[in-house]
């Protein structure tokens, strides 16, 4: 699998993702922003990606263990610089899993979060790591 997403503009403040994948997605902006609401935004997508990274570990580790889960919701809160600070990145953040389930055990659960949070989610180690960005532009 390729490590290249396009984005391509679709008029005013909206942007289609394209993955490797093929699973194209659109991002905009608030109208507040200039945008139509037509998807999450950047900031929003960068967020939840954190979200479903982690749950996808912890769901595969469970279901590892045979322990059944019915229902599972991820919250993330977040705090960022002021407004009119710039960049404005994450600081901290907290990430809480609700997980429910008939034959679910407190240390099953508690691995299942730490493995995905310490070693498997590439979305929260990438967060946490100082990673090289180059930007560069061609006119076509």
């Amino acid at each position: 699998m390729s490590n290249l997403v396009t984005v391509e503009w679709k008029g005013g403040m909206a942007f289609e993702a394209t993955p490797p994948s093929g699973n194209s997605f659109i991002m905009d902006s608030v109208p507040d922003h200039g945008g139509n609401g037509l998807g999450p935004s950047p900031f929003e997508a960068l967020v939840s990606s954190v979200a479903a990274c982690s749950a996808i570990d912890v769901v595969l580790i469970l279901q590892k263990k045979r322990l059944n889960i019915s229902k599972y919701t991820i919250e993330i809160t977040w705090t960022r610089p002021e407004e009119g600070v710039y960049p404005r990145p994450i600081v901290s953040a907290v990430v809480t899993h609700k997980i429910s389930g008939e034959n679910l055990n407190e240390d099953a659960v508690k691995q299942a979060v730490a493995l995905s949070d310490e070693k498997y989610c590439s979305v929260i180690a990438s967060l946490r790591s100082p990673v090289h960005v180059e930007s560069k532009f061609e006119i076509v």
